[in-house]
């Protein structure tokens, strides 16, 4: 699986941790900044990300900041995206299998154990279709 990735000055840490975990999980990823601690703002890497994610050329997005909020709002305006704040493994996995969702979003405040098992989860979860997909219909319609 393709995975774009990036983050802002306070995700520079946990991205570097996502993708030593992605890559050892056999996906690959590209990395869309920021790559220092200087500061950044947080809508310039989320938009990056979702528009490669929305194009098609990545199955899914792994965005990350201080809490998470800031990436899921901006990732969530560009068409085509379901952006999913997880904090915990069931949403991780709701998220996908629920929403269809192809942007995991994340704060830094979890510790590593429990962010593996989100990306984990969000990861190797599935879109179960059925009653959901009449519901994203409705979403993707709501995009105009």
């Amino acid at each position: 699986m393709r995975i774009a990735i990036g983050c802002d000055h306070r995700g520079l840490d946990l991205k570097q941790f996502i993708i030593k975990l992605v890559t050892e999980m056999g996906h690959n990823y590209e990395d869309f900044g920021c790559f220092t601690t200087d500061s950044v703002d947080y809508p310039d890497i989320a938009e990056k990300v979702a528009e490669a994610v929305a194009r098609g050329n990545f199955e899914h997005g792994i965005l990350i900041c201080d809490t998470g909020i800031g990436m899921s709002i901006a990732a969530n305006k560009v068409r085509g995206i379901r952006a999913a704040l997880c904090h915990d493994i069931f949403s991780a996995r709701r998220a996908r299998q629920h929403n269809g969702a192809n942007i995991l979003c994340l704060g830094t405040n979890a510790e590593q154990g429990l962010i593996s098992k989100i990306v984990e989860a969000y990861l190797t979860g599935e879109f179960e279709g059925g009653r959901h997909e009449r519901r994203l219909d409705k979403v993707r319609a709501m995009e105009g």
